[in-house]
């Protein structure tokens, strides 16, 4: 990803659903501009769900997703069809195209109760209104948009509908810069060490840095060896202390209590709106037994280093704490199980390579089967005593703002 590019995460998430030969593919590389999905008049073209992050007008950012025919066969058209429903859960929004000649099937009035059940706001869009003598003034419901694909007639109204509806998903939650005032100095503890990417900062470093001077803050970087000189260097003490999470019990023993302290990946729970449930689920550690299998999720894949924080790190200082013989399992990327069952509690990265929904579906998830689930910042902090200190500046809103008590917290 380039520097200069938004992040998957941040941007809109529209998906393309339909029937094998509703010309799915051939609509969304109309609305693209390019060739972004192979098309051809033999069903089930589109064999697996196929995406790509771009700059659409009048949207701006956002990432298509054109999924397989829904209405697939045989044992590999069932694995095609699961991939297709899972990608509703990390869409913003859903495009369904029919086949305007065959109209809405069962198939298609099932998807449309599955957009309702997951309150995904959806548009039908009813294609090859070439074929049509007269294109229908009357629409049949409320969402429904009517294009040809092949002479180009209604893209652009129906691109207009999406950017219409993408404004009513943004989000302007901020990151950190409603705990800070204009002319404020944040610190910033960033270990480079094995596990840290080559040449860059991991993606909550950047885009912390990015939120703090839209806050007409100023960001300082350090590395957690010259925290304890950097703070007499500084002529006046740093507004808010943000640390990597795997540093924190060394920041939070060398760092003045009345210097406010969190973490990247805290901020990046609230900021995809779990950390009250991270909270909630942290204290499962203490009821963990022998033999209690842990799932450590990430939304990203990459490359395990020896001291890698998810595998290596999180798994030892559970057993530590807790004394017991934990069993681990891990999971990246796309890959959350369906069943969680099996697990006395789930721990999960900050999620900023997955976008708000999906990360709202996995909570769900864990919330439905009754599995407590944290994240790593909330588990580390908790593990090494200093949460209440943690997440004291995101809920007394330390620099402006409404003025909170300390019993306001959810720890109390």
């Amino acid at each position: 990803m380039s520097l200069n590019s938004t992040p998957s995460s941040e941007r809109l998430h529209i998906a393309f659903f339909g029937k094998r030969n509703a010309g799915k593919s051939s609509v969304v590389n109309a609305v693209t501009g390019q060739e972004l999905a192979v098309v051809s008049s033999k069903k089930g073209t589109t064999t697996d769900p196929v995406s790509k992050a771009m700059e659409l007008l009048p949207l701006g950012p956002v990432k298509i997703i054109d999924t397989p025919g829904y209405d697939d066969e045989g044992e590999l058209g069932r694995l095609r069809v699961k991939k297709t429903r899972q990608v509703l859960n990390r869409a913003d929004l859903a495009v369904l195209v029919v086949d305007v000649i065959s109209g809405l099937s069962s198939e298609d009035r099932e998807m449309i109760r599955l957009f309702q059940e997951k309150k995904l706001p959806h548009l039908i869009v009813y294609n090859k209104t070439d074929l049509l003598e007269e294109v229908p003034k009357e629409k049949t419901e409320e969402a429904a948009v009517y294009v040809s694909a092949l002479t180009g007639e209604g893209i652009y109204g129906l691109k207009e509908r999406m950017a219409s509806m993408g404004k009513e998903q943004e989000r302007c939650r901020p990151l950190v810069k409603d705990l800070i005032k204009a002319g404020d100095m944040v610190l910033l503890v960033i270990p480079i060490d094995a596990s840290a990417p080559k040449g860059r900062l991991i993606l909550p470093q950047q885009q912390v840095i990015r939120d703090i001077l839209e806050g007409d803050g100023a960001a300082v970087c350090v590395k957690e060896n010259d925290l304890t000189g950097m703070l007499t260097r500084l002529a006046a003490p740093p507004a808010l202390v943000i640390t990597d999470s795997q540093v924190f019990g060394k920041v939070a023993a060398e760092l003045p209590e009345e210097i406010p302290l969190t973490s990247f990946s805290i901020l990046m729970a609230r900021y995809k709106g779990f950390l009250d449930i991270a909270l909630g689920g942290v204290t499962a550690i203490d009821l963990l037994e022998d033999g209690d299998l842990v799932l450590i999720a990430e939304g990203c894949t990459h490359h395990r280093q020896c001291e890698d924080i998810g595998t290596v790190k999180i798994p030892k200082w559970l057993r530590q704490h807790t004394g017991k013989d934990i069993r681990i399992e891990t999971c990246s990327g796309r890959d959350f199980p369906l069943d969680l069952s099996p697990y006395r509690m789930i721990i999960h990265c900050g999620g900023c390579m997955l976008n708000e929904r999906e990360m709202r579906y996995r909570m769900r998830s864990a919330a439905e089967q009754g599995i407590p689930i944290t994240n790593y910042g909330t588990v580390i902090a908790f593990m090494k005593g200093i949460l209440k200190r943690s997440i004291m500046p995101l809920y007394t809103q330390v620099r402006h703002g409404p003025d909170l008590n300390e019993k306001d917290s959810p720890l109390g």
